[in-house]
């Protein structure tokens, strides 16, 4: 199938295609801004506040002698939250960041998935290349050039950004439930797909379908055996929040 450059196309457990909006490099530049304001303010008022407190006057002035309780008090807890801000959300939060979420997009693998633990740290390795030579001049010339809008830390993890599902022309219902569901935006419309064509489908293709939707895109839920149960389990999941 000839995919537009602009979208993801994956071939679903239900047969049927579902396209996912390739994000651009604005909206990764407007995500990243976002994200960079955050962990920045984060980082720095920790630093303003340990930092009075340790010395307990109005100054910020580093003690003499470099003393290891100031480095582990004052200095390391910024510099982690600075650094760590992105693997660490991007792992609970399962592909977003509160930039991401701004910005409308969320990371997915190739599948149309959350990304894995690993694809994710390797994802954030490698900002050190597309960080080069200033102000990530590496990888905003790659998300301008390349097909899928990629930087060097999506080809290396499998990985791309992509519109969420509020925002990727999913059906009405979907997309009203979209922020709200523990569904990737390829669930989300798969999970309506399916409950839209149960009574087209046999007992044991609504069980295989529906176990196989949600082993596939829902983390910790075990898909119920029974086809009542199943169909109430991901009509639940369409509705509950996150």
């Amino acid at each position: 199938m000839n995919t537009p450059p602009d979208e993801l196309v994956i071939d679903s457990v239900t047969g049927i295609d579902v396209a996912l909006p390739v994000a651009g490099a604005g909206a990764r530049a407007l995500a990243f801004l976002g994200d960079w304001h955050i962990r920045f303010v984060l980082a720095l008022a920790w630093f303003v506040a340990a930092g009075l407190i340790y010395n307990g006057r109005l100054s910020l002035s580093a003690p003499g002698g470099n003393e290891p309780t100031w480095i582990g008090a004052v200095v390391a807890p910024p510099l982690a939250i600075y650094f760590l801000y992105h693997p660490l959300l991007e792992i609970v939060m399962r592909g977003h960041t509160p930039g991401k979420r701004w910005a409308g997009v969320r990371i997915v693998a190739r599948d149309g998935g959350v990304p894995g633990i690993g694809p994710l740290l390797v994802r954030n390795v490698f900002r050190l290349i597309d960080s080069m030579p200033l102000f990530y001049g590496v990888g905003l010339v790659l998300t301008v050039l390349t097909r899928e809008h990629v930087r060097v830390g999506d080809m290396a993890a499998g990985t791309l950004l992509v519109y969420d599902g509020r925002n990727a022309g999913l059906p009405v219902a979907v997309a009203a439930a979209a922020g709200e569901a523990p569904l990737d935006p390829v669930g989300l419309e798969l999970a309506a797909e399916l409950l839209e064509r149960w009574p087209e489908l046999t007992p044991a293709a609504r069980v295989q379908l529906g176990q196989q939707l949600m082993t596939r895109h829902i983390a910790g839920i075990v898909p119920a055996s029974d086809e009542e149960a199943l169909r109430a389990q991901l009509q639940q999941l369409l509705r509950a929040p996150a």
